[in-house]
């Protein structure tokens, strides 16, 4: 069962940095070419972050939230 729950983390690691590069890439070209970006929803942009965040080891995830709560409590 180890296995397979490492095989899972680095799929959605690497799913989540993929959808990273794809979606803030087309994020960008919309962008820059001048195209609407109005009706893209805003969790469209978060949702590869939270494979990112899954693909993580527990202790890369705690200091992931440690540094986020240390951002936003200023």
């Amino acid at each position: 069962m180890l296995i397979l729950e490492k095989l899972l983390k680095k799929i959605m690691l690497i799913m989540g940095l993929l959808g990273v590069v794809i979606i803030y890439g087309g994020f960008l070209y919309l962008l820059f070419t001048g195209r609407s970006t109005v009706s893209l929803p805003w969790y469209l942009l978060l949702s590869p972050w939270i494979c990112v965040y899954f693909g993580l080891t527990q202790t890369q995830q705690l200091s992931a939230m440690t540094w986020i709560k240390a951002k936003f409590s200023r």
